[in-house]
């Protein structure tokens, strides 16, 4: 990894950062301002100026005079971090005469620009960072376009650009600071590690910087220039590429985050995730670091009855599957369970041999009067599975008023204007690889969900007035067009009373009784 950084033309380290490797010497010291040049001057009013020598019609200020070879732009950032002390290079956006870089209202963008005969723009959005510490990379060819890197793997790209007129300043070095434009808001955060390769780093190596930089230390040697050994004296033991993720998780963002914001965040995090082995101590510490963010979010009120409450909620739960989902590909080890509980929800991770099952169905949770049950021989093959299990404790409260022809339930959809209620807890089963269940219920193997009821005072006045008819359906969260819709498609309910649902179905996802009254007249 440091030999890819060894081969950039311009390192300014800024400052020592918990959890960044910087790229030392033999002594021990950072090698300061140059893998060939670099020197960053503070400015009093929070802009530090990275001067890179002679730039002027060079490939980082021009990138028409890159060749085909391109360029690479490599950067850690964080923003939202009101408390900590801001570094040298702080604000909310990074300019030059040839790119910009930019955090605001939510969102981050890199606009890289050509000059003279071809005056063309590429921009690319992607999530900011929250309060932890980010590896932005992106690098820009000709024939390529423009990619962005977060955390070592591809997020966004603009490979084709526009035409465009009013292009960045053509006389600024690079620049980092919180200066706008009047009327233009800019994000306070902080940057560290600025790096430029004249030349576009391949994927393979920057997952490679990346690793380096967030993982064992290596030091450069001062007797052979730009040729790299480890330091057997004073070895320096790996850190865990997830380390400053569950440090920034267990903060608390209530007091500087709006929910969208918050959620922008764990979304990002969700994204971010680095590809690597997790130990199940570490796994153990994500899950419960981002659960309790996942509890900071829900006790923020701004969100909750809005117009766009049943979006925000889809998402926050696709957000949660997406985190769970990675615990469970990359949990090191066989025969595994990774068990816990929050104030969000009861989890479970496993992966096992399915052979090992000695019972005739496996059941999450594996106590309690609210459980999904999927049969053993629904688990084929030898293959090793994993499940992931999340039994959510209060987030069915937050699903009322839902609209019927918001949902793909035909039944509801043919009483309109007579809103419906989730009326059980939430819970959800994935297993890879997918388990074979019949398609048709009254075949097997089937799921079988069962589900307590979870009735508010008016729910139950509702349901227990003669006068009214109470309808309950199995239904689910259907992601298949991006966002969270109700539906009950492959879901029959087979059972139960006021009390309790049974239902089965041929599919696993998230689950929940829904409730809809309609007076008897209709």
């Amino acid at each position: 990894g440091f030999e890819v950084l060894a081969s950039a033309s311009h390192y300014w380290p800024l400052e020592d950062v918990d959890g960044i490797q910087e790229f030392r010497d033999t002594n021990g010291d950072i090698v300061e301002g140059m893998v060939n040049k670099g020197i960053y001057v503070t400015e009093k009013k929070g802009v530090t100026f990275l001067f890179f020598g002679s730039y002027r019609n060079s490939c980082i200020s021009n990138p028409e005079a890159c060749g085909p070879e391109g360029v690479t732009f490599s950067f850690f950032w964080k923003t939202q971090d009101q408390q900590a002390k801001l570094l040298p290079a702080s604000g909310g956006r990074v300019i030059s005469s040839g790119f910009k870089i930019c955090s605001n209202e939510g969102e981050g963008s890199v606009e890289f620009y050509t000059r003279g005969n071809a005056m063309m723009k590429w921009t690319a959005s992607f999530s900011p960072p929250g309060p932890y510490w980010t590896h932005i990379l992106f690098t820009w060819q000709s024939r390529e376009g423009l990619k962005v890197y977060v955390n070592g793997t591809l997020n966004t790209t603009d490979p084709a650009g526009k035409v465009f007129y009013d292009y960045g300043d053509g006389s600024a070095s690079v620049l980092a600071g919180s200066e706008g434009r009047a009327g233009k808001r800019w994000v306070n955060g902080a940057f560290d590690e600025f790096i430029i390769w004249e030349r576009a780093l391949s994927p393979r190596e920057v997952q490679q910087y990346f690793t380096a930089a967030v993982g064992v230390q290596v030091l450069l040697s001062s007797t052979l220039p730009w040729s790299l050994m480890t330091t057997t004296t004073n070895p320096v033991l790996p850190t865990s590429a997830y380390q400053p993720i569950i440090s920034a998780l267990r903060q608390d963002w209530r007091s500087s985050q709006t929910a969208r914001s918050l959620l922008g965040q764990l979304q990002n995090v969700s994204r971010s995730l680095p590809k690597e082995s997790l130990p199940e101590h570490t796994a153990q510490s994500l899950a419960e670091a981002f659960l309790k963010a996942v509890e900071d979010f829900m006790l923020l009120s701004d969100w909750i009855d809005g117009p766009g409450t049943p979006e925000v909620l889809s998402s926050l739960i696709h957000t949660i599957d997406t985190v769970m989902a990675h615990l469970s590909q990359n949990l090191h080890g066989n025969s595994l369970t990774l068990e816990g509980s929050s104030a969000v929800a009861d989890y479970t991770v496993v992966r096992m041999n399915p052979q090992s099952l000695n019972v005739s169905h496996y059941r999450f949770p594996s106590r309690g009067h609210s459980y999904i049950s999927i049969p053993s021989e629904a688990f084929h093959g030898k293959a090793w599975i994993t499940i992931v299990g999340l039994l959510y404790h209060n987030l069915h409260y937050f699903f009322h008023n839902i609209n019927p022809e918001d949902t793909r339930i035909a039944e509801a959809a043919a009483y309109k204007g007579y809103m419906i209620s989730a009326s059980s807890y939430l819970i959800s089963v994935k297993v890879e690889p997918l388990p074979q269940l019949s398609y048709n219920l009254s075949g097997s193997p089937v799921l079988s969900i069962q589900l307590s009821h979870r009735l508010t005072p008016r729910q139950y006045s509702q349901a227990l007035n003669k006068s009214n008819r109470v309808h309950l359906y199995c239904a689910f969260l259907d992601y298949s067009n991006g966002t969270g819709v109700w539906s009950n498609e492959g879901c029959v309910r087979h059972g139960g009373d006021l009390n309790h649902s049974l239902c089965l179905c041929n599919h696993l996802t998230n689950f929940a009784i829904l409730m809809q009254v309609v007076p008897l007249k209709v």
